[in-house]
């Protein structure tokens, strides 16, 4: 057969046709793909970060709710303290404040003076807490709720060492709404927390964050044990809630890292709880007591006494008859645990010390030539709490006399030129009170009572313990190079 050029065109043609149609189906089926080069490497699935139940409202978004059930509960908190000094005194004037202030602690405030804080309400019957330097000194105080009313207050008890105060709204006639105190032990770092009070008088103002650090110590005093949060705290927070995001207060705002850096800090809930009840139900707040001297235990104290590591705390000195003299503690000892919570500071002691209720079996776990003891200790009452409760069971002298005095030390007697350091010297005078009114004035020295000697605190202790309201009193003050006799009748101011 004879092909033409014609024909065998038209053959090859219809091949490259069949060819193209073959191919588009096969790759249709299951396309031939090369191995993969370094441009061309599979790609994994991005890591997942692991969804950690941080109590953040992440289904809304939005903290409205924690606030809406916080607000009703927190206050705004007005004082105003008045003078109690009358006026600067001619001693005053000589020695200066500072001379006033060393001896006999603050300067009475000379104008009435008016601050403001916040507050929170734990109690339907209207008890709130606050901080001790919101309410301390003042004269009147004023709460104001959310819906606008106003409501007087008086203070049940304050701690200054913590900085917390309780008050009482109305007398207890009112039902207020109230929060719930939480749990601040289970609070972790990383936690959302918000903060609610009237930071510069803008009242109701409701701020986020986050627990930033637990346990903070400020050098405020040796029960620092603060929660730390960058949800903005400012002036007039104080006294005012942090709340976790289940509505319960974990923390009573109480401090700021001074030039607005946007770090504040708050009074652990466990702790404000403890001294809520004791000053509810005492008046008073009871510390435990070891009667121990303490110091830090440094890497060359360590290795000196054995120890494995620099977690504990030194003995220094075990003062006699003390809890713990008694349960056989020595100085050299190490204490490593205190009820089974580990004291790695002083300041871990102190705080664990101080929680503890007088009269409390503890456990105390220390280091002894080369090897742990553990000892039962009976804790004491701190002397300080005790000395505090004795000045105020015997507090209604001063108050009816309107006048706190001090003895003179011999210091005191040479800074004011004194020939004798017998009398007593007039630290405090009441506006408006019996010995104010009468023209006492602080700095004078009381020489007799009644044409009786007063040689020290003691007698003037004596001579005024039964004294009660009506009473005459005529004392003989010495005021400067001075003498002068006074007399007034005895009564509340």
């Amino acid at each position: 057969m004879r092909i033409t050029a014609k024909s065998f065109g038209a053959a090859l043609l219809l091949t490259l046709v069949a060819g193209i149609v073959l191919g588009l189906v096969a790759g249709a089926k299951g396309p031939w793909r090369p191995s993969p080069s370094l441009a061309q490497q599979p790609q994994f699935p991005a890591l997942q970060a692991p969804i950690i139940p941080v109590q953040m409202p992440l289904t809304t978004g939005t903290f409205a709710k924690v606030a809406e059930a916080i607000k009703p509960a927190v206050v705004n908190i007005n004082t105003v303290s008045r003078s109690t000094g009358g006026g600067r005194t001619p001693f005053e004037e000589f020695f200066g404040e500072e001379f006033f202030r060393r001896f006999f602690g603050d300067v009475p405030e000379r104008i009435p003076q008016r601050s403001l804080g916040s507050g929170v309400i734990i109690d339907p019957s209207g008890i709130a807490l606050t901080n001790a330097h919101v309410v301390d000194k003042a004269t009147e105080i004023e709460v104001i709720t959310l819906d606008g009313s106003k409501h007087k207050a008086k203070p049940i008890g304050l701690d200054k060492k913590t900085d917390l105060a309780v008050l009482k709204l109305d007398d207890g006639k009112t039902k207020f709404p109230f929060a719930r105190l939480g749990d601040s032990d289970r609070m972790q770092v990383g936690d959302w927390v918000i903060a609610v009070g009237s930071p510069f008088g803008l009242q109701a103002t409701v701020t986020a964050g986050i627990i930033s650090a637990k346990a903070r110590q400020i050098g405020q005093g040796p029960f620092d044990d603060f929660l730390q949060t960058d949800a903005a705290i400012n002036p007039g927070n104080s006294g005012g809630p942090l709340v976790n995001m289940q509505g319960e207060v974990v923390g009573i705002n109480t401090a700021i890292v001074a030039g607005g850096s946007g770090i504040g800090f708050a009074i652990p809930s466990n702790m404000a709880r403890k001294i809520y009840t004791e000053l509810s139900t005492k008046g008073r707040v009871t510390r435990g007591w070891l009667g121990v001297s303490i110091q830090p235990l440094t890497s060359d104290l360590a290795s000196s006494f054995g120890a494995k590591d620099t977690k504990g705390v030194l003995v220094s000195d075990v003062m006699p008859d003390s809890p713990a003299g008694k349960a056989g503690l020595k100085p050299g000892d190490i204490l490593l645990e205190f009820e089974g919570k580990r004291t790695e500071t002083p300041s871990d002691l102190q705080r664990a010390v101080a929680l503890a209720s007088p009269g409390q079996e503890s456990k105390v776990k220390v280091w002894r030539d080369g090897g742990e003891k553990t000892f039962e200790v009976k804790i004491g009452e701190a002397p300080d709490e005790r000395e505090a409760q004795q000045r105020g069971s015997s507090k209604g002298t001063p108050s009816l006399l309107g006048m706190d005095v001090r003895p003179i030390t011999p210091e005191v007697a040479r800074q004011l030129n004194l020939r004798t350091s017998e009398g007593v010297i007039v630290a405090r005078v009441d506006e408006g009170g019996p010995a104010g009114e009468a023209g006492i004035q602080r700095g004078d020295v009381i020489r007799e009572i009644n044409r009786q000697k007063i040689r020290n605190t003691a007698d003037f202790e004596k001579l005024t313990r039964e004294t009660k309201e009506g009473d005459r009193l005529t004392v003989l003050l010495q005021r400067g190079p001075m003498s002068l006799y006074v007399a007034f009748t005895v009564g509340r101011g």
